[in-house]
C-alpha cells in the first residue's frame, strides 16, 4: 500500500468518525420517532413567548420550565417586532432573540422554532408587520409578488441569524416550523409553501427538519402542508388521544406523532369570561399521549402579557379584541408563578422521564403598595400641538391609520358642522366604518363613542363651523381568519343626518414618545398642579398622572384602577397595556418589578378616553384580577 493511499483511508476513517460524532437531528419514519445523535429521541415541550416578558425574567422562567421536566421551548418570532418599518431590524434589547436562545442553551433547554413569517398567537396581525397593507390590495400569505417579496427581504436577514443556532451545526434548535396552521386559511396557495419552504432550505439546509402545524382534520392538513415538511396537528385535551391523531397518521402513517399545540388553557377577550383549563383533565390527557409515545408542546406554558398595543383580535361573528393579559391560564402564570397545573403536569412528565433534582424557582416576590392619587393635567385636545407636531393632513373623505404610515394607537379626526343642527341628529357610521372605537366630541366636549358593529350612532347638535373630533383607537389587529387586510381609522364615510361629512383634518398621534421623555412630568413642573382631587366625574379623553416613591425594594406588583373607565397606562414611560375595567374580564395590570425604581420617585400616566372617577386612584395590589373578583391586602404608599 503506497503512502499517499494509506493517507487517504487515515482521512476517510476521520471523517467518518467525525460523522458519527457530529450532532444530528432527523426523523426516523420507519421506527415512528425522532433521533437525535442517533439516539430515539421524545420531546416534551412548552410555548414560551418571549415578545411578552421582560428580558431580565428570561431566565427565570426557562429555568421554571426545565425544572418542571421539559426537555425543549417552542417559539414563535413576530415580523413585526422585529421591523416595525420596513428595512429597519431590531434584535437588541427585548428583542434580542439570540440572547434568548442563549440562555434556552445554558440552561439545556433544545428550541422548536416558528419563525413564520405568520403566526398567529394573538399578536397583532398575527405577527404580519401593518406596513405590508400600504399597498392595499395584497393578497397576504399567498404568492402576490408584493407579499413574496416583503417575506423574502425579511427571510434573508432573519434565517441567516438563525442558521448557526441549529442543532447540527452546534446550537439549540431541532426543528423549524414553515408557515402556521396554513390549512385553516382561505388561500390554500402551495405555490407560496412551495417558496417558503424553497427559501428555508436555501439559506438553511436541507438536513434541517422543516415541519407545519395544522387542526387535526385531514382537510386543515391536506390544505397546510407539502412534501417534505413533516405535517403535525394541534388539539387540547381529550379523552380518546388516538383518535386525535388519526387526522396526522393519514398524512404522514410513518413518523412520530406530534402534537404541537397541546392547549393548557386559553386566551381571554375583553367583555367575555376568564378563560381556565381543568388541571387534571389537562394532566390525564398528556399522560395518554406520552404513553403512546407522542412528541408534546404544551401551548402555553407561560402566557406573558400584551404590553404596549401589541395584542391582537379575532373574529367570530363579531370583532373580539384579545385583552392586555395573555396569562392562558398556563402552568406558568403571567407573572411566571408556578402553579397547581404545572405541579400536576411536572408529576406526569416524571413518569416518562428523570425530573432535574432540586426545588422549583419560587415566585418572585409581590407588594401591594396601597394607593396613589391622579391628577388631571388636561383633556387631550389642549396637548395636540405636542402629540402631534406637524400639519395635518388634509384629505376630502377619511383617511386610515395605514395611509398615514401610522400602525398603532390614536388617530385624530377633525371636521366642522356643515350645517347649523339645533335638534339631536344621528352622526352615523356604517357598520365597518370605525375600526375600532371613535371618541366623539363637539366643540372639545366629549358626547361619547362609535365602537365597531356595537355602537354606530350618536345624536349630537351644533352650529355651523363647530369642530367634530373623532379619535379613533386602533384596539389590535385580526390575528386568525380569512381577513388579514385590517385597516384602521375611519375607513367608510361617516354622515350627519343624510349629509356625508368631507373636509377632514386628520392627525396622526405620537403619544407614546412624549411620554416616555417625560413630557407630563415636565409639564407638572412648569406648571404646578392643585394637590386635590375633584368631586365630579372627568369625561372625555385626557391625561392623569402621580409620582409617587415605593416604601420599599421594588417588587412585581399589579395595578389595579377602581371606577375608571377604558384608557392606556404608562409607568416610568414604558407602555404598560390597556385597561378596560369597565367591560372586563380583566381588572389589573401585571407592572414588573424591572418597570420600577426604589431608589427615585416613578411616575404613572394615564390617558382615560371616556370616564374618570371623581375619587381618582390607582391602587397597587399584590395579586391579580382577571375574573372580575378577589380582595387584596394593601398598604399605604409613600407620596412624593
Amino acid at each position: 500500500m503506497d503512502s499517499q493511499h494509506g493517507i487517504r483511508l487515515l482521512l476517510l476513517g476521520y471523517l467518518s468518525v467525525m460523522a458519527s460524532t457530529s450532532p444530528t437531528f432527523h426523523i426516523d419514519y420507519e421506527n415512528n420517532c425522532f433521533r437525535k445523535d442517533g439516539q430515539v429521541f421524545r420531546y416534551v415541550s412548552g410555548s414560551i413567548h418571549y415578545f411578552r416578558i421582560p428580558p431580565e425574567y428570561w431566565k427565570d422562567r426557562l429555568l421554571k420550565m426545565y425544572m418542571a421536566g421539559l426537555n425543549a421551548i417552542q417559539i414563535y418570532i413576530p415580523w413585526n417586532f422585529h421591523e416595525a418599518t420596513p428595512g429597519v431590524y431590531n434584535f437588541q434589547g427585548d428583542r434580542d432573540l439570540e440572547q434568548f436562545l442563549e440562555l434556552a442553551g445554558q440552561i439545556g433547554l433544545l428550541v422548536i422554532l416558528r419563525p413564520g413569517p405568520y403566526i398567529c398567537a394573538e399578536w397583532d396581525m398575527g405577527g404580519l408587520p401593518a406596513w405590508l397593507l400600504q399597498k392595499r390590495n395584497i393578497v397576504l400569505r399567498s404568492s402576490d409578488p408584493d407579499y413574496l417579496m416583503a417575506v423574502d427581504s425579511w427571510l434573508d436577514v432573519l434565517l441567516p441569524k438563525m442558521k448557526p443556532w441549529l442543532y447540527q451545526n452546534g446550537g439549540n434548535i431541532i426543528s423549524v416550523q414553515v408557515e402556521n396552521e396554513y390549512g385553516s386559511y382561505f388561500a390554500c396557495d402551495y405555490n407560496y409553501l412551495r417558496h417558503l419552504k424553497a427559501k428555508f432550505e436555501s439559506i438553511l439546509g436541507k438536513e434541517v427538519v422543516l415541519f407545519t402545524t395544522d387542526g387535526n382534520s385531514e382537510k386543515e392538513l391536506r390544505r397546510g402542508t407539502l412534501e417534505g415538511m413533516y405535517a403535525t396537528v394541534d388539539f387540547g385535551p381529550s379523552s380518546n388521544v388516538t383518535k386525535e391523531f388519526q387526522a396526522q397518521r393519514q398524512i404522514e402513517p410513518k413518523g412520530p406523532l406530534v402534537n404541537s399545540e397541546y392547549y393548557t388553557g386559553w386566551l381571554d377577550y375583553w367583555g367575555g369570561n376568564h378563560s381556565t383549563g381543568d388541571t387534571a383533565m389537562v394532566a390525564k390527557c398528556l399522560q395518554d399521549m406520552l404513553t403512546i409515545g407522542a412528541n408534546v408542546n404544551m401551548y402555553m406554558f407561560e402566557g406573558g402579557t400584551n404590553f404596549g398595543y401589541w395584542s391582537g383580535a379575532d373574529y367570530k361573528k363579531k370583532f373580539k379584541p384579545v385583552t392586555t393579559s395573555y396569562d392562558y391560564d398556563a402552568p406558568l402564570s403571567e407573572a411566571g408563578d408556578p402553579t397547581e397545573k404545572l405541579y400536576a403536569l411536572r408529576t406526569v412528565i416524571s413518569q416518562f422521564k428523570d425530573i432535574p433534582q432540586g426545588p422549583m424557582p419560587p415566585p418572585t416576590i409581590k407588594e401591594g403598595y396601597g394607593y396613589v392619587p391622579l391628577l388631571k393635567n388636561g383633556a387631550l385636545l389642549e396637548f395636540l400641538d405636542v402629540l402631534s407636531p406637524f400639519p395635518p393632513v388634509v384629505s376630502v373623505f377619511p383617511l386610515t391609520f395605514e395611509h398615514l404610515k401610522q400602525y398603532f394607537g390614536f388617530v385624530l379626526y377633525r371636521t366642522r358642522f356643515p350645517l347649523d343642527v339645533l335638534k339631536p341628529t344621528p352622526l352615523m357610521a356604517p357598520r365597518n366604518a370605525v375600526h375600532d372605537l371613535g371618541y366623539v366630541m363637539v366643540k372639545g366636549e366629549y358626547v361619547g363613542v362609535l365602537e365597531r358593529e356595537e355602537s354606530l350612532v350618536i345624536h349630537v347638535t351644533g352650529r355651523i363651523g363647530d369642530t367634530l373630533d373623532i379619535l379613533v383607537e386602533n384596539m389590535g389587529r385580526l390575528n386568525f381568519g380569512a381577513d388579514f387586510n385590517d385597516f384602521k381609522g375611519l375607513v367608510r364615510n361617516l354622515s350627519l343626518g343624510p349629509i356625508i361629512l368631507e373636509g377632514w383634518e386628520i392627525y396622526s398621534l405620537d403619544i407614546d414618545g412624549p411620554v416616555r421623555m417625560g413630557w407630563i412630568q415636565s409639564m407638572i413642573r412648569d406648571k404646578p398642579q392643585k394637590k386635590q382631587h375633584s368631586l365630579v366625574a372627568s369625561t372625555g379623553p385626557a391625561f392623569y398622572t402621580a409620582c409617587f416613591q415605593l416604601p420599599g425594594p421594588n417588587h412585581d406588583t399589579f395595578l389595579k384602577l377602581p371606577n375608571w373607565t377604558k384608557g392606556q397606562v404608562w409607568i416610568n414611560g414604558f407602555n404598560l397595556g390597556r385597561y378596560w375595567p369597565a367591560k372586563g374580564p380583566q381588572k389589573t395590570l401585571f407592572v414588573p418589578a424591572t418597570l420600577l425604581e426604589a431608589s427615585r420617585p416613578n411616575n404613572i400616566t394615564l390617558l382615560e378616553l371616556m370616564e374618570a372617577p371623581a375619587k381618582r386612584w390607582a391602587l397597587f395590589i399584590d395579586r391579580p384580577i382577571l375574573n372580575g373578583t378577589g380582595t387584596k391586602r394593601t398598604v399605604t404608599i409613600v407620596l412624593n
